[in-house]
């Protein structure tokens, strides 16, 4: 009798134990998609396979969501009908896309142009494709920027509209926009208790938890100088990432290369820098710090990563050279080239 209730015990402590495994089992998914004129990887942990590709769904059901208000592109967003309407009247537009305009325009007055929202209505005669044989001239590059400018956006807080006050000016957010998507799909996941995930819009992370096995978020930061390779390989838990970097889309002329990045307050593209990685709380803040970043170069860049002390960067310049920001903090980092 006491060997068959020890044998009972045995089956009953396995069974506890496949039962307890069980219900704290997770499941990795992940999807590839295309929004916002960019691509989406959508990574979710969930309870099981069913679970996870249903959040997978919420969130690009938001990301949806988001692009039909803030899209330059889309003729009917609330952001091209402020377009259509510069110099003409203020348009009221919904909260989440003001404060977002807010936002954006109060990144502009830090950088002092660096980064401008109204960048949207730059001419595009600078061509990174291979058709370009010269520089455009001095005359085309300044002209190229004429209704580009932060100072003549109005905004109304009390009644919730945006104005232009030059005809043929436009906002437009680019990727500040898809690194506002994976922040406000990061939140809702949270908000949901999906406890791990990664949002990944064209290089602008959002990141929570940790994967099934426990271990941290992996992230790679490409080397400028040969894309197939990594600098390195950063730990993220509840983080965002993001890179701007000339590595991809550049000419050059005369020796000096040029980024596809260009300065909104001149005409001209970004150079001295290859690359700029910047980690942060939030990917909206992280993407629009880099880019500014590019522009700066890298004595103004570092001036201006220190007036966001949660925010931390690597810059490459185009010699090669890895700086990093004062409170830079990923260990074991070495730059090989």
């Amino acid at each position: 009798m006491s060997i068959q209730k020890s044998i009972l015990k045995r089956i009953l402590f396995l069974l506890v134990l496949i039962f307890s495994f069980s219900a704290h089992a997770q499941v990795l998914r992940k999807r590839t998609t295309l929004l916002m004129g960019g691509r989406f990887d959508i990574t979710i942990v969930g309870k099981d396979s069913l679970d996870a590709e249903k959040n997978i769904d919420e969130v690009i059901a938001e990301i949806t969501r988001i692009e039909k208000l803030i899209s330059d592109w889309k003729p009917d967003s609330q952001v091209s009908e402020v377009n259509q309407n510069a110099g003409i009247k203020p348009i009221k537009v919904d909260r989440e896309v003001f404060e977002l305009t807010q936002r954006a325009l109060k990144l502009s007055q830090i950088t002092n142009g660096g980064f401008d929202v109204s960048f949207a209505a730059m001419d595009r005669i600078w061509k990174f494709d291979g058709s370009m044989t010269e520089m455009p001239s001095a005359e085309a590059i300044k002209k190229s920027v004429e209704k580009v400018g932060y100072k003549n956006i109005l905004l109304d807080s009390v009644q919730s509209t945006i104005f232009l006050k030059l005809k043929g000016m436009k906002i437009g957010f680019g990727a500040l926009g898809e690194g506002y998507a994976t922040d406000k799909c990061r939140t809702m996941m949270l908000a949901k208790g999906i406890k791990a995930g990664i949002i990944n819009g064209s290089g602008d992370m959002s990141t929570w938890g940790k994967q099934p096995n426990g271990t941290p978020w992996k992230i790679g930061i490409t080397n400028p100088f040969d894309p197939e390779k990594l600098l390195a390989v950063v730990p993220l838990e509840q983080q965002a990432v993001t890179t701007s970097g000339n590595y991809e889309k550049f000419v050059v002329f005369n020796g000096k290369r040029y980024s596809h990045i260009i300065n909104p307050s001149t005409g001209y593209p970004a150079t001295g820098l290859c690359s700029v990685t910047v980690f942060g709380p939030n990917a909206e803040n992280a993407n629009g710090l880099s880019t500014s970043i590019m522009v700066l170069g890298q004595k103004e860049g570092l001036l201006l990563i220190e007036k966001f002390p949660e925010y931390s960067c690597l810059m490459i310049t185009d010699k090669g050279k890895a700086i990093k920001s004062k409170n830079f903090n990923i260990k074991h980092f070495k730059a090989k080239f």
